[in-house]
């Protein structure tokens, strides 16, 4: 069933890039009388940009004049700059106050986090997973959590009534929610997310590397495999550095696993094993037809994307 956009009254997104930006316009594309969102971001050109495409209805002239008598404040920033935000906002919140977040890390966020969140105020982390490789208030479009999952990870003594609220809150912007532990949710996503990154990251910087190949081959002869690592690998730096420094622990479960198999299949390509890649091959074949299934992907060709659009998401007939 879906959700209500308007949970709340006033909502303050502290963090005006390609989340924060597509919550806002999210809201404003779902109608929302009544309801005022205030933004701030702390690089000067993003609270410029922002106020030039007014994508938000008030700008605030800091991180708690932003948060003041808002009944909703929504973390948008590293998972690593968490606890200096939070830290920066406490004195300004108030009792009855929802605070969440959207940071791919959960146990950090966590940890940063609720020291600095005062009693009455309901810390409630949470995650859409749902996103681009673009970044910047240019970057959000307000269909970006459409039919996408958004978790929560509340503690155990979280406030129902918030949580009910929060999540009416993300339904409304067309997201799916569910809830889990704040650990489990790392571990999850660092192999559905934070590897797959790290590997898009090292393989660009290896054909960037390969003496035997030089960078304008990589570039003329990419393939459509290379060409989507690419893309990956082109998310913001910032970022991902502290996605990978915060789920410290999981990325290198999950990444000792990866090499497991990586040895598997090396030895098996040196012996000739053909069975065991096509078996291996076959099994993520499965796992692809999965994720189109349950709509969290297209079947077409071009993985649903539009060739006629640039990379900055301009229409190129149009622009050209």
């Amino acid at each position: 069933m879906p959700g209500k956009t308007n949970a709340f009254d006033r909502v303050a997104i502290l963090g005006l890039g390609l989340i924060g930006g597509s919550i806002a316009l999210g809201l404003r594309r779902k109608g929302h009388a009544g309801l005022v969102v205030v933004g701030y971001d702390s690089d000067d050109a993003a609270r410029a940009t922002a106020g030039e495409i007014g994508l938000v209805d008030e700008m605030a002239a800091s991180a708690s004049a932003a948060v003041a008598g808002a009944d909703l404040v929504i973390l948008c920033a590293p998972v690593r700059a968490m606890g200096g935000l939070a830290e920066e906002i406490s004195a300004a919140l108030s009792p009855g106050q929802v605070v969440t977040d959207v940071g791919s890390v959960k146990g950090s966020v966590l940890a940063q986090v609720a020291p600095h969140i005062p009693g009455g105020v309901h810390f409630i982390p949470g995650h859409p997973v749902a996103g681009t490789e673009q970044s910047g208030p240019r970057a959000g479009f307000a269909e970006l959590f459409e039919d996408r999952w958004t978790i929560l990870t509340p503690p155990g003594d979280t406030d129902d009534e918030a949580l009910a609220r929060l999540t009416d809150f993300w339904q409304g912007l067309g997201s799916r929610v569910t809830c889990m532990d704040a650990d489990h949710h790392d571990m999850v996503l660092s192999i559905t997310s934070h590897i797959p990154h790290l590997i898009a990251y090292n393989l660009v910087a290896t054909a960037h590397d390969l003496e035997q190949v030089s960078e304008k081959e990589v570039i003329k002869f990419s393939a459509g495999g290379f060409r989507d690592f690419t893309r990956i690998a082109s998310s913001d730096p910032t970022m991902w550095r502290d996605v990978f420094l915060a789920n410290r622990d999981a990325v290198l479960e999950t990444l000792g696993a990866f090499i497991e198999e990586m040895t598997i299949l090396r030895r098996a390509i040196r012996q000739g094993d053909g069975d065991l890649l096509f078996d291996l091959f076959n099994r993520a074949r499965d796992i692809r037809r999965g994720i189109i299934e349950a709509g969290q992907e297209s079947a077409a060709p071009d993985f649903g994307r539009h060739p006629e659009l640039g990379e900055d998401g301009e229409n190129k007939k149009e622009s050209s």
